[in-house]
């Protein structure tokens, strides 16, 4: 009934501004071959409205009419015509095919032309034929066009290069909302946090306006920073623009609340957009539990995301896994495998393994863990091997440690990891020509140990620290109350793990080296900077996972000042509270 009824609009007054309205708008019960038809019996030969007709069909799905419209009802095709039936093949190698022939017909591409192809290239991906199109664009002078510019920035960014997306975004004049968006979310792909957000702020004091994208990004930064303060600034510029109610900047902001260790408000953001929530959204929640190692909220949510008609995927599974691998239940771990197996047809990814490889490797059975990881449908990369030299490590467990180091050095000759964890077990055990023997592969191979460092937010403000860092304006300070914090936490009890240090020197050369860590300056830099008002915690976010000695030291330092310190580690969250952490000293 209602094609019939569609049918006879459209054959009663079929003409361009109806096609250009469906066209633009995707109007759902607009179907193209219906205009086809009235164009056919109206003898239609107008060029533009078979352009039109040709997007039509490509929002429709129906790519090979619309090759069919451009071959045989466009004589003499022009750069609409070809940009049409580009971009109707957008995403794939076809879109790059017509270009050529367009180019042969010949027929110079204008700045949507050239748009449409570098998304093409951003997301096949092909980096070669993407730095022609720029190369290309630049002699036409249309690489500082709008389109174009904010299309070299994502397909540079998405080709893993975001120094060349920064110098196509230096280089535009006029940045409007559409370039500052695919700058911003590039830098946060790219691992750029703080650029990310350093160009959020950039694009607010220009008075550009904010879009999903430019939002969701810079949110995304914020939490892979942990900057709890920025993911509320975020947030309440959200509210003010009236997108904290769209899907995709609610997503993030539950991410980012999640990753910043505050899952009672990711949930309550949750809860508040629950009817209109996709798998994404459910996926970031049980992930945000996850890293707190509440296995318990993780199962809860996934049952009720299947009461809900919604299908669970392999992130689903993985948010498990990675609850399970937290709270180190590895029969649990090994039975949730299965059911994603068989009870929902899932195969299982390197990264699902991985999870189940470090949660046996964590409880001791080591040689159960190297099996799996030995027998799995996936060849074992660094990450596999990694965890479970780790959990060699963990269990004093040297020989073992030295073969898969071995291994992980293998397969990456550069894993600082893989030497420094290595040389840490050895040291432990007293081997230490072992040691030197590692020491010099490293020196050979002129591999350099991954620096330790800890930030902390201030009012705004991300304050980064090394070990033994004294840069800080405030060093002074700094160093000062943590030497007072140190000497109040012996007299509770507080005795350092002195094996955390690999060299052969005196003890208290090693006592004063382990006072010094980026974990403990951010926790005094907090004490004296007033980061959080009384009552409220101190977040601490580190690099690399958090040493025994720091984490002994922080259950009694969070009895002296009398608050929780949360650090998130590059494995979990940790808790300090009344001299106890969350992780139960399991991670």
């Amino acid at each position: 009934m209602e094609d019939k009824r569609v049918t006879g609009i459209l054959w009663g007054s079929c003409n361009m501004r109806e096609l250009y309205t469906a066209t633009t708008t995707s109007t759902p019960n607009c179907n193209p071959r219906l205009i086809h038809a009235q164009a056919i019996k109206s003898a239609i030969t107008d060029r533009s409205f078979y352009n039109s007709l040709i997007t039509l069909y490509s929002k429709s799905n129906l790519l090979s009419k619309a090759v069919r419209i451009f071959h045989h009802h466009i004589p003499s095709p022009n750069v609409v015509s070809w940009t049409a039936l580009i971009s109707a093949y957008a995403s794939t190698s076809f879109a790059l095919l017509h270009f050529i022939s367009m180019l042969r017909h010949p027929t110079l591409p204008n700045q949507r032309t050239l748009a449409s192809l570098l998304k093409t290239c951003a997301s096949l991906p092909s980096l070669s034929f993407g730095l022609q199109l720029h190369s290309l664009s630049l002699k036409l002078s249309l690489s500082a066009q709008p389109f174009v510019s904010s299309a070299l920035v994502n397909f540079y960014s998405k080709c893993r290069l975001p120094l060349e997306a920064c110098r196509v975004f230096d280089e535009i004049t006029e940045r409007d909302e559409v370039c500052f968006a695919a700058m911003i979310v590039g830098l946060a792909q790219n691992a750029r946090p703080v650029d990310a957000l350093l160009v959020f702020g950039e694009m607010k004091a220009c008075n550009v306006g904010s879009t999903m994208y430019s939002v969701s990004g810079a949110l995304r930064a914020a939490s892979e920073l942990a900057a709890l303060e920025q993911c509320r600034i975020i947030h309440g510029h959200a509210v003010s623009t009236g997108f904290d109610s769209n899907l995709i900047v609610g997503t993030a902001l539950v991410d980012g609340y999640g990753k910043a260790g505050l899952v009672l408000d990711a949930r309550r953001i949750f809860d508040e957009l629950l009817p209109s929530l996709n798998e994404v959204a459910w996926n970031a929640m049980m992930a945000g539990y996850a890293q707190q190692g509440d296995q318990r909220s993780v199962v809860e949510l996934f049952n009720s995301m299947e009461a809900r008609g919604l299908v669970p995927d392999e992130y689903s599974f993985l948010a498990i896994l990675t609850s399970l691998y937290n709270a180190g239940l590895v029969g649990e771990a090994e039975g949730w495998l299965t059911r994603m197996k068989v009870d929902y047809g899932l195969e299982p990814g390197l990264e699902h393994y991985t999870c189940l490889v470090g949660t046996m490797g964590r409880a001791g059975q080591l040689e159960d863990a190297e099996r799996i990881a030995m027998t799995m449908p996936f060849e074992p990369d660094a990450a596999v091997w990694r965890a479970l030299l780790s959990s060699c490590a963990m269990h004093g467990a040297a020989d073992m440690a030295w073969a898969m180091g071995r291994r992980l050095m293998e397969l990456d000759p550069q894993d600082d990891s893989a030497y420094v964890i290595v040389a840490n077990v050895l040291a432990t055990n007293g081997r230490w020509d072992e040691v030197a023997e590692v020491r010099k592969m490293m020196k050979d191979r002129m591999v350099k140990k991954e620096g330790g460092r800890s930030w902390i937010e201030v009012r705004g403000k991300v304050h980064v620290f090394l070990a033994g860092d004294r840069r800080h304006e405030r060093s002074h300070e700094i160093y000062a109350k943590l030497v007072e914090l140190m000497e109040k936490i012996e007299e509770l009890g507080y005795s350092p793990v002195l094996k955390e240090m690999l060299h052969e020197v005196e003890e208290g050369v090693k006592k004063e080296t382990l006072w010094y860590h980026s974990e403990k300056l951010a926790v005094a830099f907090g004490v004296v900077s007033d980061a959080a008002p009384p009552g409220k915690a101190l977040r601490i976010v580190k690099n690399l996972r958090i040493c025994k000695d720091c984490h002994e030291a922080f259950k009694y330092i969070s009895c002296v000042v009398e608050r929780e310190i949360i650090v998130r580690d590059v494995n979990r969250y940790h808790r300090f509270l009344n001299g106890t952490c969350t992780c139960g000293d399991y991670w």
